[in-house]
């Protein structure tokens, strides 16, 4: 499976089918430009109800009947990406009936099926780099919060997709946590061509490979620049200059 997958989005429209087409900026997205980089992390930040969700949701092809596309979106190998695509939400969205190493290996039953065997194998694998091999007999009830995000990652990576999409999951963690998670995932992503969307300006400095703030009504994305060190960068004065500057459009935008 071919993962130097790059996506490009030229003049992007996305709306509603529910939206009267008569009315006056009736899309969610509009003159929507943005280069998701090949086995880099791109991140979206924006207010909320901006279209973030809405637009990796449809990457992910979760909207293709409630949502009009117009304008082009080139992936580099020219295939489609139904089917190479792995999503992951900001609830972990474990089954609460199913222990760790079913809900990991959950994701099987709805994709490329292996023998049963093997895919426990591979599943307990990554249970171990996620540091929760032990727990794989466990409930989802029984876990912390920290806990349940590792297996949800578990479960995204025993997907094995070039493209990972994923809509704030550090989002309900502490400080710690989240800090702690977010190398994990550097580590465990890489050579995948990802997407994060997260509300945290400081969280988008520190994971960014490439950086858009979605805007206005219906958004549009401007890229914005980044430190030159690579991520996960540590926090020191020129991220927070960084950080401020995204501070003052996120306010200019709430206006």
């Amino acid at each position: 499976m071919c993962a130097d997958l790059e996506i490009t989005i030229t003049n992007g429209s996305l709306r509603y089918h529910s939206t009267p087409r008569s009315s006056v900026n009736n899309a969610v997205i509009e003159n929507l430009n943005l280069t998701i980089a090949a086995n880099k992390w791109t991140c979206l930040v924006g207010k909320s109800g901006c279209g973030k969700s809405t637009l990796i949701k449809f990457l992910a092809g979760l909207l293709t009947d409630s949502t009009e596309w117009q304008g082009q979106l080139d992936i580099s190998d020219k295939q489609p990406l139904a089917g190479r695509v792995a999503y992951m939400a900001q609830q972990d969205l474990l089954l609460p009936w199913l222990t760790v190493l079913e809900n990991v290996c959950l994701s099987n039953k709805f994709g490329q099926r292996s023998s049963a065997s093997n895919i426990q194998q591979r599943a307990m694998t990554l249970l171990e780099h996620v540091g929760l091999a032990d727990k794989h007999q466990l409930l989802p009830q029984q876990l912390s919060g920290g806990m349940r995000q590792r297996v949800a990652l578990a479960r995204t990576l025993l997907q094995d997709q070039p493209i990972v999409l994923m809509d704030e999951p550090f989002s309900a963690l502490d400080a710690v946590t989240r800090y702690r998670l977010q190398d994990l995932f550097i580590q465990l992503l890489k050579n995948k061509t990802v997407v994060l969307i997260t509300h945290d300006p400081q969280e988008a400095i520190r994971l960014s490979d490439r950086l858009y703030i979605l805007q206005g009504q219906p958004a549009f994305a401007t890229e914005l620049p980044l430190p030159p060190t690579s991520p996960p960068r540590q926090f020191d004065a020129e991220s927070a200059n960084h950080q401020q500057r995204i501070f003052d459009i996120l306010v200019h935008d709430h206006d």
